[in-house]
């Protein structure tokens, strides 16, 4: 599930970050303006994003004489966030090692579950139906387009968000979301939790069932 990164800047903005960039030095907006020839007020709204979005950083100058120093700028030190991601090929690296375990259900299960527990929050113990809505909601968060169903004793899954490793590898993938739905309720102490996923019933459509949870 992936994670969220700072999207790439475009434009105006994206010529304000590759000229702090090339120059390794720290601008004054007034130059900036003046070497991009535009309007200063343009420059300080493209360096407000950029720091925004921890792209540029804001230097203290030193004080040569009456009056407010101007404010210098200039690209953060280290890799840029908004470079571009791999999560699929980590995905698959992690799954195909997955896979490759004496029992790789099993495994793919209990790291479900501890992911699972770690979503679940810091929440009071709920009625069946607070659960339900909880999960579901978790689940809206993570891209699989959930819809109750059988009067909530099932939840339908419209969306996998893991589509491609799924059709490669259906038992690990479907094992750790099976995992992570039993591991948020669990955590949440939920009467309630999710004893079987049947995976693909439809084209579209995965099926979660309910079931009250056992505890001894």
């Amino acid at each position: 599930m992936g994670g969220n990164s700072t999207p790439a800047p475009s434009g105006r903005r994206r010529e304000v970050l590759a000229l702090l960039r090339e120059s390794r030095a720290t601008w004054d907006i007034t130059a900036l303006a003046r070497r991009l020839q535009v309007h200063p007020n343009t420059v300080r709204f493209h360096l407000d994003a950029l720091v925004g979005a921890g792209q540029v950083e804001r230097v203290d100058a030193r004080r040569s004489g009456p009056g407010r120093p101007p404010l210098l700028f200039r690209a953060k030190p280290g890799m840029d966030p908004a470079g571009p991601r791999e999560y699929r090929l980590l995905a698959g690296i992690l799954v195909d090692e997955v896979a490759q375990a004496p029992d790789p259900v099993r495994s793919a299960g209990e790291a479900g579950r501890r992911w699972g527990a770690r979503l679940a929050g810091d929440t009071p113990r709920p009625s069946r139906r607070d659960a339900v809505e909880h999960l579901t909601g978790l689940l809206d968060e993570l891209g699989f387009r959930p819809e109750p169903r059988a009067e909530g004793a099932e939840i339908g899954l419209r969306h996998c968000p893991f589509l491609e490793l799924a059709e490669q590898h259906r038992q690990v993938v479907c094992q750790v979301h099976l995992g992570l739905m039993q591991g948020v309720t669990a955590a949440m102490g939920a009467p309630v939790t999710v004893d079987r996923l049947d995976a693909f019933v439809e084209p579209d459509l995965c099926v979660a069932h309910l079931a009250p949870e056992e505890r001894g």
